[in-house]
């Protein structure tokens, strides 16, 4: 059976840690200072024999609902309304402190489970730390290191008996035989991605039709890439909200640069990346750039125009804007330009009907046959140019791989063909071949010569 465990308590007292230790990576940013994580970040966990989702959340703080903390602290109390337990943490080290016996009856009146955990209890300099968290009222308080791994088998022993029911042996008489059931189609994985304050989170929030990302007028709120699953009509999708990637020379804070990794990992990550332009600022230098690193590292794309609702539309604007990223992006020419709210609604349909085709683009093969007479085509409509007054001779064209469709030309003096001629043939297989929007590889290899060395037999 499975289950729901929140980890809450103060800023900075090591629940990403915990939740980096049991779902055994690092997916949650880590950080001295407090405050680090703001959006609730779900994994798969386990301690012991038990598996179970494990949701990270932002540090509890007492602030005004509409402020940026008011928000996080909403977020951290849905995830306990939706959680069937909660590891209250605090800092052993300094013990229960008056904001941890505020936010201690917090937990007490959701009516969840809850287990405390004393974190950072490596010495014993904690041990006073640890007898002090009886006071909460909470239970008898788990001495746990999440940072070195020291007590969760006693963790384990008390989610045993918060969740008796949930966490009993399972019982593998009554299991259906294996193969009973068709496995279920793979879902899309599809980053978001974008500057800073270009919509991402309110996009997603939209698509999973709740306040599932924390969200608000501050540029650079996402700091995790957080992952969340979504079934849109028949498609199930993996989508990942990740943070604003400003340029370069601009991120200088540690934990930017921490933030702008998890972004350029996610990309790297997924099948199709969604690349969200301000409506008022779109084709930016760094919306370029983004947009480059996504070709380069063989991702589909689709570009979104976000903040629709507010932009002031004439005939025609979003065929100008195709126009525009074709010119600016000839590396990806015909990539879909979709202008979206994610405030409204406004073109979600037609963005993730986009997601879909590029992605089956991505995926796309052509026999080898197709391929030849096509190259048979374009050397009889443009044949390579000598060079040094050498001819370059092309003979035969196949397709090794797909993700994205990645192409090898057996040629004479592949070192020798011109890049123009290149992109030549890349263009003319986008066209010919119907692959809009994708990056496509295409590779030139000289033919061994399987006579090359030996010495050739006299009748």
């Amino acid at each position: 059976m499975s289950f729901t465990i929140a980890i809450v308590g103060r800023p900075n007292v090591g629940k990403s840690t915990l939740f980096n230790r049991l779902v055994g990576k690092r997916l949650a940013l880590v950080d001295d200072r407090p405050g680090v994580t703001r959006d609730r970040r779900e994994g798969q966990a386990r301690l012991g024999d038990l598996d179970f989702t494990i949701v990270d959340t932002a540090g509890l703080e007492d602030a005004h609902s509409e402020s940026l903390a008011g928000r996080m602290m909403a977020q951290t109390k849905m995830a306990i309304e939706q959680s069937d337990a909660v590891f209250f943490m605090l800092d052993a080290k300094t013990g229960p402190v008056p904001d941890d016996r505020a936010f201690a009856d917090l937990v007490r009146r959701s009516g969840k489970p809850a287990i405390v955990v004393a974190n950072k209890a490596e010495g014993k300099a904690s041990t006073s730390g640890v007898l002090e968290a009886y006071a909460l009222g909470l239970g008898e308080p788990v001495a746990i290191s999440a940072e070195h791994g020291e007590g969760l088998a006693d963790l384990f022993e008390a989610l045993r008996g918060a969740l008796p029911e949930a966490t009993a042996p399972k019982n593998k008489v009554d299991d259906e035989p294996a193969g009973t059931e068709a496995a279920a189609p793979r879902a899309i994985r599809v980053a978001i991605v974008g500057r800073p304050n270009s919509g991402k989170s309110t996009l997603v929030n939209r698509l999973l039709g709740e306040d599932r990302m924390l969200t608000g007028p501050e540029a650079g709120i996402t700091r995790d890439t957080i992952a969340s699953e979504l079934q849109w009509r028949t498609q199930s999708f993996r989508l990942y909200d990740t943070a604003g990637l400003r340029r370069p020379p601009r991120v200088q804070e540690k934990l930017e640069k921490l933030s702008v990794a998890d972004a350029i990992n996610a990309i790297r990550f997924a099948e199709v990346v969604v690349l969200l332009m301000d409506s008022e600022h779109a084709f930016e230098e760094q919306d370029l750039r983004i947009a480059d690193l996504c070709e380069r590292e063989g991702r589909a794309l689709v570009i979104g125009i976000s903040k629709w609702d507010l932009k002031e539309r004439k005939p025609g604007s979003i065929g100008k804007l195709q126009e525009e990223a074709d010119e600016r992006l000839p590396q990806v020419k015909g990539v879909p330009v979709i202008g979206v709210s994610g405030l409204t609604g406004e073109g979600i349909d037609r963005l993730m009907e986009a997601v879909i085709d590029i992605h089956e683009v991505w995926n796309k093969r052509v026999t080898t046959n197709e391929l030849n007479k096509w190259l048979e085509g374009v050397l009889s409509a443009h044949p390579p140019p000598a060079v040094s007054g050498r001819r370059i001779r092309l003979n035969y064209i196949t397709q090794p791989k797909s993700r994205p469709p990645s192409f090898v030309l057996f040629c004479t003096r592949a070192d020798a063909v011109p890049a123009a001629y290149k992109r030549y043939l890349v263009n003319a297989l986008r066209e010919t071949f119907d692959m809009p929007g994708t990056p496509i590889r295409l590779m030139l290899r000289e033919k061994d010569n399987p006579f090359a060395g030996k010495k050739r037999k006299r009748s």
